[in-house]
């Protein structure tokens, strides 16, 4: 299986290029790992930003403050259409995350594949198996929460 190993290091030295070298063809489903910690996903953003949390209120008040300039500054996930992979891994957030990857907007997410799933304990990694086709999506922890991260599928 071919791996896409999204790493903080990338993140600052063009994540959306190694990415974009994508799927289009592979018949084996693209792994792209994720890390969250405490009210965001490490490898789009501009590394750990070092939040604590202890539940969801934090985030939503951590994200009220920085979450639209972090957005702003976030890479954007460059995919080829395909079989992906997204692992993701609850780095030290002591309560449990999920993962809520869909299409942007309401019409895009009325047409578009989605794959969600909760149970991401501190430590744990989870696998979310999708086949995306062109169109926009985000990607969010509605749990811990995060801002929607942007995805673009393009073939």
């Amino acid at each position: 299986m071919t791996k896409f190993v999204l790493k903080a290091a990338l993140a600052a030295s063009g994540l959306a290029a190694v990415i974009a070298a994508g799927a289009a063809n592979a018949e084996e489903p693209q792994v792209i790992e994720l890390t969250q910690t405490a009210c965001q996903f490490v490898e789009v953003e501009t590394g750990d930003h070092g939040y604590t949390s202890t539940g969801k209120a934090d985030c939503e008040t951590i994200n009220a403050k920085s979450g639209d300039d972090r957005l702003a500054k976030s890479q954007t996930l460059n995919l080829k259409p395909g079989k992906y992979i997204f692992r993701v891994t609850n780095k030290n957030v002591p309560y449990g995350l999920g993962f809520y990857l869909r299409g942007d907007g309401i019409v895009n997410r009325a047409t578009l594949p989605s794959v969600s799933g909760g149970g991401l304990e501190q430590g744990v990694t989870k696998d979310y198996e999708i086949t995306l086709k062109d169109g926009e999506y985000v990607f969010s922890c509605p749990l811990n929460p995060t801002p929607d991260y942007k995805i673009v599928v393009d073939g």
